[in-house]
């Protein structure tokens, strides 16, 4: 019974995580992503439209996760709100916590998003003329 019992945990162990590395892999797949150093190396020899396009595209991607992330702790902040009637002087409370990751989450998408609207303006620029 304690075999069955052991087998069924380790089964269902591997399954979840299985799961949460196929989600993690479709996530990483959208968009790459790159580190701080690529991204500063990246912004200062941004000169053509394809080079705005591609920074403009992976803010656009982080701001589409930024706003995922933060639905997920918007409704965490909903769930832990519930039945919650007391107003004690004892904080932080648990659904601090989630409001507080919810504000740090749109936070990000707005930076995100604004950065995102900069490169594709840059991109949609039209270089200047050669001088000849």
């Amino acid at each position: 019974m304690i075999r069955r019992l052991l087998a069924v945990s380790v089964v269902s162990i591997a399954l979840a995580t299985a799961g949460s590395a196929q989600e993690a892999a479709s996530l990483s797949g959208s968009h790459s992503r790159y580190t701080h150093g690529q991204l500063k190396q990246m912004t200062r020899e941004a000169h053509t439209p394809e080079q705005y396009s591609a920074l403009a595209d992976y803010y656009a991607g982080l701001h589409r996760q930024y706003l995922r992330e933060a639905e997920k702790d918007r409704q965490e902040w909903v769930e832990r709100s519930k039945g919650v009637t007391w107003t004690g002087a004892k904080t932080p409370r648990p659904m601090d916590f989630s409001r507080d990751a919810y504000q740090c989450d749109m936070s990000k998408a707005t930076k995100a998003e604004a950065a995102a609207a900069r490169y594709n303006q840059l991109a949609a620029a039209k270089p200047p003329a050669p001088t000849s």
